[in-house]
């Protein structure tokens, strides 16, 4: 599935703002950064969407794996988990969070990645 329309992170200077000052947790096969949410960077039809949950992106580098298929599913994947775990989570709508994944993500089984993604976002204060 794929993330709803007011959970996706979209700019280029959201992306930039993420890559310099969001605080980074580090795991095995992902880094999540995470940061607090600046609407101004927001192009103006989302600017004043009413969100009831942080805005989220996920980046697969070519480098994870040489096959879009390979690539899509585990965007597929993450994406459903991070909306199962973090549309329901109110208190947290003022955040965003990128997941980058490491080369050695493709190798891992589905189970292993989205407990790694469980225990990154605990340590970032974003899952209870």
């Amino acid at each position: 599935m794929v993330l709803p329309a007011s959970m996706r992170l979209r700019g280029s200077r959201c992306f930039e703002r993420l890559q310099k000052w969001g605080y980074r947790f580090y795991g095995t096969s992902m880094v999540l950064r995470v940061i607090e949410a600046d609407p101004q960077l927001l192009k103006a039809p989302h600017r004043h969407h009413n969100s009831t949950a942080c805005r989220c992106a996920v980046v697969i580098s070519s480098k994870v794996s040489k096959r879009a298929v390979i690539r899509n599913r585990l965007r597929r994947r993450l994406h459903n988990h991070l909306r199962s775990r973090l549309e329901v989570a109110p208190e947290h709508c003022n955040h965003w969070v990128l997941i980058s994944l490491k080369p050695v993500a493709s190798a891992i089984e589905a189970s292993p990645l989205l407990e790694e993604c469980d225990r990154l976002l605990h340590q970032a204060g974003l899952l209870s």
